[in-house]
C-alpha cells in the first residue's frame, strides 16, 4: 500500500532528527575537522548520499548543530541567578546543582556543551563564552564576600566548565561512570 503525503513528511522529518542527533555525537567526539561525511554516514548506518538529500554540505549539517547547540536556556537561568541579592556560594551551590542534574538526565545538554567547548577550543578565546563570563561575575562577588579562592575568575570559571566538560564527553561515550556531584564543582571554587 503506497504511503501517504503525510506518512512520507513524517519519514523525512524523522530521517533528518535521526541525522542531526547522530551527527551531533559524532561531531562531540570527533570535532569538526576530523569528520568526514562518509565516515559520520557508516556511523548513523545510511548511505552518503543520504545526508546531502538533507544538506548541501558538512558545513551546512554542523551550522545547524552549531545553532541548536547555544545554551541559551543554560546562560539565562545563570543570568538571572546573578541578579538575586543572596550570596555567591548560594547561587553556586543552584548552578550546580542545576548542571549536574542535566549531565546526568539530559543527553542534548551533554552534546551541547562538547560541541560548545570544542567551538571554544578551535577559536582560541574562551574569554568571549557568556557562560564563562557571568559565572566569572558570580565568582567575583564569592571573591569579595571571601568565599571563594583568590585567582582570576575567568580562570576559575575555565576550570569549572571545563570539569563539566568532562562529564558531558564521558556521559555520552562511557558505559558505566559516577556522576559529578554539586560538592566536587562547588570545591573547585571554595576557600
Amino acid at each position: 500500500m503506497p504511503k501517504s503525503k503525510e506518512q512520507c513528511e513524517r519519514m523525512r522529518e524523522d530521517m533528518r532528527s535521526k541525522i542531526l542527533k547522530e551527527s551531533s555525537l559524532y561531531f562531540a567526539r570527533n570535532g569538526f575537522g576530523d569528520t568526514k561525511i562518509s565516515d559520520l554516514a557508516k556511523h548513523i548506518g545510511i548511505g552518503q548520499g543520504t545526508i546531502y538529500l538533507y544538506f548541501k554540505s558538512k558545513e551546512e549539517l554542523f551550522d545547524e548543530i552549531r545553532a541548536a547547540a547555544d545554551n541559551k536556556e543554560e546562560l539565562k537561568k545563570i543570568k538571572l541567578l546573578k541578579k538575586l541579592p543572596v550570596p555567591a556560594k548560594i547561587k553556586i551551590d543552584k548552578v550546580s546543582e542545576e548542571v549536574c542534574r542535566l549531565l546526568a538526565e539530559d543527553e542534548a545538554f551533554c552534546v551541547r556543551i562538547t560541541l560548545q567547548t570544542q567551538l571554544l577550543l578551535e577559536s582560541e578565546d574562551m574569554h568571549t563564552e557568556e557562560l564563562y563570563k557571568e559565572l566569572a561575575a558570580i565568582i567575583k562577588q564569592g571573591q569579595k564576600e571571601k568565599s571563594f579562592i583568590k585567582e582570576d575568575p575567568m580562570y576559575l570559571a575555565d576550570l569549572y566548565w571545563g570539569n563539566v566538560y568532562l562529564f558531558a564527553l564521558k556521559r555520552l561515550f562511557v558505559k558505566e561512570m559516577s556522576p559529578l556531584k554539586k560538592e566536587t564543582l562547588n570545591r573547585l571554587l571554595e576557600v
